[in-house]
C-alpha cells in the first residue's frame, strides 16, 4: 500500500510540475514525506502488507 501511495504522489507531482503549476508546493511536500516514509520503512526493515 505504501508503494501505491508513493506512485500516486509521483504522478500527481509530475502533473502539477508539468501541467498545472497550481498546488505544486503541496504536492512537493507530500512527495518529500512519501520518500521519507519509504526510506524509514527500508531502514527499519519492516514489511507492510
Amino acid at each position: 500500500m505504501l508503494w501505491t501511495i508513493a506512485v500516486i504522489l509521483v504522478i500527481l507531482w509530475l502533473l502539477g510540475f508539468l501541467a498545472f503549476h497550481i498546488g505544486g508546493g503541496l504536492i512537493h511536500i507530500l512527495l518529500v514525506l512519501a520518500v521519507i516514509v519509504i526510506i524509514w520503512q527500508l531502514v527499519t526493515g519492516r514489511r507492510s502488507v
